[in-house]
């Protein structure tokens, strides 16, 4: 977990983190975000002489920002957790949820790479693949909670199974784990990661450049579905893959290159607030309850 505190300006003024517990179920989960939630307030109390005057969380899975209801995250063991009233109740604040990878994309869209842009698709790519759908000034969370999960775009019918249910998953073949896994098959290292797989296609070795290669293509495939389907001016990249640079961008560039027909290719770029965009889209929108108390806030880029 990550959390911190953000400043009117947006400046990170504090940031701590701590391991989720997850193995310890759900419920201690839960626990340890409420109990870490206090002492970031107690922290703002003492060394800021108030606390803050309103809080953002976001958490992955399903998430209804409407209701303020985790819905359900495997890795969590989460379903229907009234997240945001156990928030304001713990601190006494008026709280904010998000979904992790859109809160993050709006911190991207609105301070970050996508600075400017009207239109823009937010994709990390670590442990799964997911996305942050920005349009005409918001994130979009879709009608359940869902929009964005780009991960789950069939590429290879028939292909490797997915926990989601599905078979071929852009996910199962492009994402951080996805590489790790082929890269240890490949290369007889069962500790091998994305990350040697990127400095042995850095370097030239030809399994790693098959392996990279496979991701890529896969990764184009489904990127061509979204660009298709969403028009974005800017799709920007980020995620664990992200930091192998342009060993990852410009085969990759090349390759939506190659698939576009009819569509205007957008400008594939990096993302640029790593590690920080989900604390700074959180932030967000926690501003945003303090300038529109009265509403639910809208995820705004």
């Amino acid at each position: 977990m990550k959390a911190a505190l953000v400043g009117d300006d947006g400046t990170l003024l504090h940031r701590a983190r701590r391991a989720t517990g997850r193995e310890r179920g759900p419920d201690a989960v839960l626990a340890g975000i409420l109990d870490f939630a206090a002492e970031l307030r107690d922290h703002g109390v003492e060394r800021y002489g108030e606390p803050a005057g309103a809080a953002g969380i976001a958490v992955p899975g399903i998430v209804d920002e409407h209701t303020g209801t985790a819905v359900y995250a495997a890795n969590l063991g989460w379903r229907d957790v009234p997240l945001r009233a156990l928030l304001t109740e713990r601190l006494g604040l008026p709280v904010a949820l998000g979904h992790d990878v859109r809160t993050g994309g709006l911190a991207e869209g609105r301070i970050g790479a996508g600075r400017g842009a009207d239109r823009f698709l937010f994709v990390p790519l670590g442990t799964g693949i997911a996305g942050a759908i920005g349009i005409d000034g918001r994130v979009e969370s879709g009608a359940h909670g869902f929009a964005g999960e780009i991960g789950h775009i069939v590429v290879r019918p028939g292909g490797a199974a997915c926990p989601c249910g599905q078979r071929g998953c852009l996910e199962r073949y492009a994402s951080a784990a996805a590489v790790s896994e082929a890269w240890a098959a490949a290369c007889g290292d069962p500790d091998a990661d994305a990350a040697d797989c990127a400095r042995a296609v850095a370097s030239g070795h030809p399994d790693a450049v098959r392996v990279w290669r496979t991701a890529v293509d896969a990764l184009a495939d489904g990127l061509l579905t979204a660009l298709t389907l969403l028009d974005p001016r800017t799709l920007i990249i980020g995620g664990g893959l992200a930091e192998a640079g342009e060993v990852l961008f410009r085969p990759l560039r090349e390759a939506v290159r190659q698939r576009v027909t009819f569509q205007r290719p957008p400008a594939i770029v990096p993302a640029a607030l790593g590690d920080t965009a989900g604390c700074l889209g959180a932030g967000l929108l926690a501003q945003a309850l303090l300038t529109a108390p009265s509403t639910t806030p809208e995820v705004r880029t």
